[in-house]
């Protein structure tokens, strides 16, 4: 009986995936990869998911990306802005939080969280693939659990758009679930929580070879994790001080 009931619950939640629940006037962004339509639902399910530690898991995310005061900051499929929020608090009143997704509908509920937090955080739809700003714009990327719901090609153009908008020694962080690679309950549990098991054919482990590959540096998977979940940090190469200039680039997107 309880079996049919969770597999009864995980149905609703399957379907609920696939059906728009959006209520602003924006329309989803167009994409080949796939997105969450169903923000009403999110924060809870992940919540569920990481055993009621999802704050933990943010704040690992903020910790392990160095977010220092004053810095500018790009959170790519933000959802409702459970990272993007921490990470405005973070870099303060003189940095700069934006946040990106292409679903409306997590976009409408982030801008209602900061809100109500009394946050100025940019958040817009867009993909990651197609990145709406300058080059050369963020002292720092983040992305957290989104990567698997890109198709390959896509994960190489949007590694190499976020690297475009990097500032020379910025740096990108990335959360994403680790490729399961012990009992088959073990695989099934995480391609369950991380939808058609999209997550078996892709995990962390295969990010640092796309990292390089988009002109990233210092590659390095990080010893902390959190559950199957855990770090790839990289560095934008930094601009050799003969050809670098005095000028401090400063982005304008927001004014």
């Amino acid at each position: 009986m309880g079996d049919q009931l969770d597999e009864e619950v995980f149905k609703k939640a399957e379907m609920n995936m696939h059906t728009p629940h959006t209520h602003t006037h924006e329309s989803p962004a167009k994409t080949e990869g796939r997105f969450v339509q169903w923000a009403w639902f999110y924060d809870g399910l992940i919540n569920l998911m990481t055993f009621g530690q999802i704050r933990r898991l943010r704040q690992m995310t903020i910790d392990q990306a160095g977010l220092r005061p004053g810095e500018s900051v790009l959170d790519v499929g933000c959802g409702t802005g459970a990272v993007t929020i921490p990470a405005k608090e973070t870099v303060g009143n003189n940095g700069i939080a934006v946040g990106i997704d292409p679903d409306p509908s997590m976009i409408s509920m982030a801008r209602r969280k900061s809100k109500r937090k009394g946050l100025e955080i940019d958040f817009r739809v867009a993909v990651i693939e197609s990145l709406p700003f300058p080059d050369e714009t963020f002292d720092v990327v983040t992305s957290s659990l989104m990567m698997h719901h890109l198709p390959e090609h896509l994960r190489s153009k949007g590694l190499a758009e976020t690297f475009r908008v990097l500032k020379p020694g910025g740096r990108i962080l990335i959360a994403e679930m680790r490729r399961p690679t012990g009992s088959g309950f073990r695989r099934f549990l995480t391609s369950l929580a991380l939808h058609h098991g999209h997550v078996v054919e892709f995990g962390l482990q295969d990010l640092p070879k796309l990292l390089r590959e988009a002109g990233f540096q210092d590659v390095e998977q990080l010893e902390n994790h959190f559950l199957m979940i855990g770090f790839v940090r990289a560095n934008k190469p930094a601009l050799n001080p003969i050809t670098a200039t005095s000028g401090v680039n400063q982005p304008g997107f927001l004014k």
